[in-house]
């Protein structure tokens, strides 16, 4: 038996107690999650660094945090202030995205990031470009250390959930992706002026 076999088999009976849609939906698809698998794998997923998964050359994180004693509401007030919207981000350069989600009635954070490259630099772009930032924002977490203190990445990598899977679309850095956008944008300005 090869290996995707032996796979497939694992799931069939690890569904044999699922619920009837579970099982259902597993047998519609088998043929194309046999053909899938016996195809030359996409890359793997590796590791960030000192946490998180990687994939190419984009890199996750995921923190699930206790509240500190009014974090919640003084962490929405100042999420508020922006409309929800953290552009200020663009700062570090490396953000693809962010995520905070208030968890189980105000009393945990849910934080989850994409970003450029490795672990350990990222939390050094976040120290070293926008600290105070952070600050008021990992402040609401409880026992929060400070950007600043020696025990600031112990206290992330303690918290971080690492990834047991991850889809990536598209490989390109921040700093490729908004190239693209700005060559873009000149290709299509030179094609107006050309076609006037």
């Amino acid at each position: 038996m090869s290996g995707v076999e032996e796979k497939i088999e694992l799931l069939r009976k690890l569904f044999a107690d699922a619920p009837e849609v579970g099982r259902t939906a597993l047998e519609n698809v088998l043929a194309r999650l046999t053909s899938d698998a016996s195809r030359e794998p996409p890359p793997p997923v590796r590791s960030a660094g000192r946490a998180g998964s990687r994939l190419g050359k984009v890199s996750e994180l995921t923190i699930i945090v206790p509240f500190a004693p009014g974090g919640a509401e003084r962490l929405r007030a100042f999420l508020r202030l922006f409309g929800g919207n953290l552009a200020g981000a663009d700062g570090v350069g490396t953000v693809h995205d962010m995520r905070f989600v208030f968890l189980d009635d105000d009393t945990r954070m849910l934080f989850a990031t994409a970003y450029d490259g490795d672990w350990d630099a990222y939390i050094d772009d976040f120290a070293t470009k926008i600290p105070d930032f952070l600050d008021i924002i990992d402040s609401a977490w409880e026992g929060w250390p400070g950007i600043r203190s020696p025990q600031a990445k112990d206290y992330l990598a303690r918290h971080q959930v690492t990834a047991e899977g991850w889809y990536v679309a598209n490989d390109l850095t921040v700093a490729e992706t908004r190239r693209l956008r700005r060559l873009g944008a000149a290709v299509d300005e030179f094609l107006d002026k050309i076609g006037e």
